[in-house]
């Protein structure tokens, strides 16, 4: 297309069949493009803009992927409809050794399993499975620090890398390797606390907005979700699918990755050709008739996967 003639609703339509596969959620198909150039934006990156809107992208990941094309142009010295962009200087992000990240995880955490209850942490652990989560629900503190020590002592003396989701707190008390947060779970904890308390961290997001503000806080890995429809918890965003799932890992690549939300077996070959290092799991686990069976047949399934999915930069 010469966009040197096309209108914003050219672009904006010519864009969005571009990237079809970017599709997630209800498109908005109002048009919008004379407020967003009234608003600064040029004609070409206000039909990025809508683009974004018709591909279902929430306003606040709208507006990070136009921002950063217009950067990409800037950097590149001329506007290309077919590359989107996955540079993490176009986003702002930098890509250097941060004074106070949070200290590192490995690259590759493998099966990530999810779990419900220190008792289900002892049997994964012994099934050597790479890296555990207890998300223990409860609104009784004592019931929660009791699983919580359970948890620590039972991934004692095995291989397997334990993650508490939430009770950030408990986690440091306690001894655990790491704590997992929600995007709400971080306003209320004092993240400056685990980290010079050592504990590694793991920040869910859902989106370039959600991504941009996690990468802000230098965690130790990125939870990128949910993938494919979930029916475990409620969620805000559509499932974001394996096209965003593989611009979202080409972009956060320089932080260890992990990706979520309704992946099982058959699935697990497309979503580790995104670039991901880690899948997690949890009812392809606690639903499974066999489960440390089932576990051990995943772990081997993601190793065999790792050797030929696509190698990343490192920062």
């Amino acid at each position: 297309m010469n966009t040197s003639t096309a209108t914003t609703h050219d672009i904006a339509r010519a864009l969005a069949q571009t990237h079809a596969g970017m599709l997630a959620g209800e498109p908005r198909t109002d048009d919008l493009s004379t407020q967003d150039q009234a608003a600064g934006w040029d004609l070409e990156h206000a039909g990025v803009l809508h683009a974004c809107r018709q591909l279902g992208f929430l306003e606040h990941d709208a507006q990070c992927v136009a921002g950063a094309w217009r950067q990409q142009t800037l950097r590149t010295g001329h506007f290309s409809m077919a590359d989107w962009p996955i540079e993490p200087q176009d986003f702002g992000i930098s890509t250097r050794t941060r004074d106070k990240a949070f200290a590192p995880c490995p690259r590759n955490l493998g099966l990530y399993a999810v779990l419900p209850d220190a008792q289900w942490v002892g049997r994964m652990a012994q099934a050597g499975v790479q890296t555990l989560q207890l998300r223990f629900k409860s609104e009784d503190p004592d019931a929660i620090r009791q699983q919580v020590r359970l948890a620590v002592q039972a991934v004692r003396g095995t291989d397997s890398l334990l993650f508490i989701n939430d009770h950030w707190q408990i986690a440091i008390e306690e001894g655990a390797y790491g704590v997992h947060l929600g995007q709400e779970d971080m306003q209320d904890a004092s993240l400056e606390q685990l980290r010079l308390a050592g504990l590694r961290l793991g920040l869910s997001t859902h989106g370039y907005a959600e991504m941009l503000r996690a990468d802000a806080a230098s965690p130790s890995y990125l939870a990128l979700g949910a993938i494919f429809p979930t029916t475990l918890k409620r969620m805000a965003t559509a499932p974001q699918g394996l096209s965003r799932l593989k611009a979202y890992a080409a972009l956060m690549r320089y932080h260890p990755l992990v990706a979520i939300g309704g992946i099982d077996e058959e699935r697990m070959p497309a979503v580790m050709q995104s670039g991901v290092g880690s899948i997690a799991v949890v009812r392809a686990i606690t639903g499974a008739n066999h489960p440390e069976q089932t576990a051990k047949g995943l772990k081997h399934l993601i190793e065999n996967l790792q050797k030929t999915a696509p190698r990343s930069k490192t920062a």
